[in-house]
This record gives structure tokens, sequence and C-alpha cells, in this order.
């Protein structure tokens, strides 16, 4: 697993169908105390609104939040949001003690966006609660802001997003951290109903363990699946007879790392790189962009690439996976869960009973991986194409709905 520093700025290539290369906004900030640099990128406004988390890593860059900003529009196409895509960076150590003011500072900054078009959430480096406490210290109640102010009953909404976020789940956490992991263990799913192969004989190796990753890991473990393997700062953990990840899971600190000195002795302690080529059926890389790269992707095992984490594959090692037969689940498809799930919330399609939220996103991730691994198995076209293609029959569906023009979304 590479550091997060050493990350490349690749802006993914080829032309996105439905989707401008070019996005419609870039702005820089530089923090006057520490003089580390911010970045929003706007890449397409629905209704004038966009959505996109907000993270934070040294070595963040331009490129790499435009190439993200890119995805979300796809990811909200694909599941036919009325929404835009954005995205916001912070080049800063999220470890570092003056994070949260760095965090604060950038969102007064980009405030007259935050207030009125940009709706962000938790990213790498920035958890869901702290964002809120900014946008609470800023007057602005919580980081969907900006769609709620939009509401017919403001306090309403914020009401109903606030106990849809806070819904206690099994396993002591909230529905609003588990969320967006919960729909990649479906995508997961969702490949092993394609291969008609019960969930007990299928095994995954996950890359990161923090909320994306975890939650994963916990809803693949809680279906049968055996996991295998996964990898946090500190080196990669293995078990071919299955980890167990709610063990595991108790075990982790803050960042996402375990703690080493309480995992038994039978857990094999391998380098965090060797999670790349472990042996399972599917490979989820849900820490960093860019993890498989042209260097590493000779040695993926496995049959199948999910993308937890945003961008995970470059352009290069995608099409190098293709050519080996193993197809690579998008990211605006795989970890859109929580995007989507959010809008669903706001728009008063779920509540606070998980048991909604699970079905949504269980029916509409599997139907959506089921197109994308139908048309691989038939015609070997890759996944995103079909994802691509998806999103721009949506986007063109719902514009010749609404007379070519974004008409205004009402939000209960």
């Amino acid at each position: 697993m590479q550091n997060p520093s050493d990350q490349p700025t690749i802006v993914r290539a080829g032309a996105d169908e439905g989707v401008a290369t070019e996005p419609l906004l870039r702005l820089t900030w530089t923090d006057p105390v520490t003089g580390c640099r911010g970045y929003l990128v706007v890449h397409t406004l629905v209704n004038t609104l966009a959505t996109g988390g907000t993270r934070m890593r040294a070595g963040c860059t331009m490129t790499e939040v435009e190439d993200l900003a890119r995805g979300m529009a796809n990811k909200t196409a694909t599941f036919n949001l009325p929404v835009g895509g954005a995205k916001g960076g912070i080049d800063f150590d999220p470890k570092d003690p003056r994070a949260f003011e760095v965090l604060e500072r950038f969102c007064t900054a980009m405030r007259p966006w935050l207030d009125a078009h940009w709706v962000t959430a938790e990213d790498l480096g920035v958890p869901q609660h702290l964002i809120d406490e900014v946008f609470a210290k800023l007057g602005l109640g919580q980081s969907y802001h900006a769609a709620i102010s939009r509401a017919v009953d403001p306090e309403r909404t914020l009401r109903r997003v606030q106990a849809g976020l806070n819904a206690p789940v099994p396993g002591g956490l909230l529905l609003g951290d588990v969320i967006g992991g919960y729909g990649v263990a479906q995508a997961c799913l969702g490949v092993s109903a394609a291969w008609e192969r019960p969930a007990a004989d299928t095994t995954v190796a996950i890359q990161g363990i923090g909320t994306m990753g975890g939650g994963a890991a916990w809803y693949l473990h809680e279906a049968g699946v055996r996991v295998v393997a996964v990898a946090d700062a500190a080196g990669t953990l293995h078990d071919p007879e299955g980890l167990d990840i709610p063990a595991l899971l108790d075990l982790r600190d803050a960042y996402g790392e375990i703690d080493r000195s309480r995992v038994p002795e039978h857990v094999a302690r391998l380098p965090r790189e060797a999670i790349v080529s472990t042996d399972a059926d599917i490979f989820v890389p849900a820490a960093i962009s860019y993890a498989i790269t042209e260097q590493n992707v000779g040695e993926v095992a496995a049959k199948v690439v999910i993308e937890a984490a945003n961008a995970a594959t470059t352009p290069a090692a995608e099409a190098a996976l293709s050519a080996r037969e193993i197809p690579v689940i998008p990211d605006f498809v795989a970890n859109a869960g929580a995007a989507a799930w959010a809008w669903w919330l706001l728009l008063g399609e779920v509540g606070a009973d998980p048991a909604d939220s699970f079905l949504r996103l269980r029916t509409e991730m599997q139907a959506r991986i089921a197109l994308l691994m139908g048309s691989w198995a038939m015609d070997r076209i890759p996944p995103r194409a079909t994802g691509l293609r998806l999103a721009a029959d949506n986007r063109a569906e719902r514009l010749a709905q609404q007379g070519g023009v974004d008409a205004p979304v009402v939000i209960p």
C-alpha cells in the first residue's frame, strides 16, 4: 500500500460519455496561518447544486480533486440524483494538531459555495462529525446545509437528516458512518451473485479498514463472506480461513489502524503492500486514490477489483487488468452508496429506520452491479464503460423529462 503522500496526480483518461472533461470551476485557497493549499472543484451544477466530500491529506493536489469531482458527477448521474458533482481537498496532514483549525479556515473561505451551492460531507482524513462541528461553528448547522436551506421546511429536513445519520445499527455504530461501507459490501455480493456463487464460497481482501473499508468488512462478514486479508498503514493481516472482522474492528484507533499487540498469533503479519497480491476472489482498495498503478498492477491476484476508494485504479492499470480478464467495478458505482443515501434522506425517500435504507441501497446497488457484470460476461465491455453509458442515459432522460432544463428539486 502506497504512502498517501506518494500518490500520483493522474486525471483519468478517456472521454466520459455525457460528462464534460473540463470542470465548471476551480478554486485555490492558501491558508494564511500554515501556508497549506486547499482546493474546490465544481464539475457540474444541477439545480444550481453540487455534492461531494472534503478530504484532507498531505500531498493533495488540484488535479486529484478535479478527478474526484468528475467522478462525483458520474456518481450522481449513475444513481439518478438531482445534483451535480464537486469535491474539496486540503493539502495538510489530518493527524497534525492544527488540522481542525485548517479545516475551519478552509470552510470559512468557501462559505459562499457551502452556503448556497456545495453540499459536502466526510472524505479521506475528514470524518463526518468533524466537518459537522465546523459547520456548527460557522452557524450553518450541518454539512448538507446548501440543500437543507432550500427545503420547504428546513428545520424538519435537518431533523430528518440528523435522525438518519445518527440512527444506531448493530455493532454499536451509526447509520451515517456505515452506509458507504454497506454499499461496497453489496457491490461485492452483487459480483458473487453474478457468478452464481454462494457468499460463503467468496473470499475478499480489503485495503483500508477505516470508515469505508471497515464498514464493508463488517457487512461482508455478516453475510458469510470470508474476508481473508485487511491492510492498514501498519501492514497486512492475513488468514486464509477468514479473519475475525468484528474483533479486529474493535482494535482500531481513531485513524483506522489496528493494535497489533492484541491480534491473535495465528494471523499472519505481512507488509502493507502484500494486500495487492493476496489470493482472494475480490480485491477492494478502500484506502487511497491510485492504489493500483502500472508499477503494481501485475501483482493483483483477484478475479475482480471493486473500487471503494475514489479513483483507486489508474487508467493504465485498469486497462492492464481488463486485458488480464479482471474487471474493475468503478468507484462512481461501487462507493456511491453514501452519496446516494444522503440524497434519498434529504428528499425524504428514506428515514431513520436503517432497515429501509439498507433495503433501498441493496436493491439499487445490486441492480447496477448485475448490469455491469452482465455486459462484461457477455461482450467483455469494461464495467466503467457500461457505468458511464448508464450515467449518460440517466442524465439525458432527466433533462428530456424536464424540457431540456434543470427543474428545481423539491426537498420536503
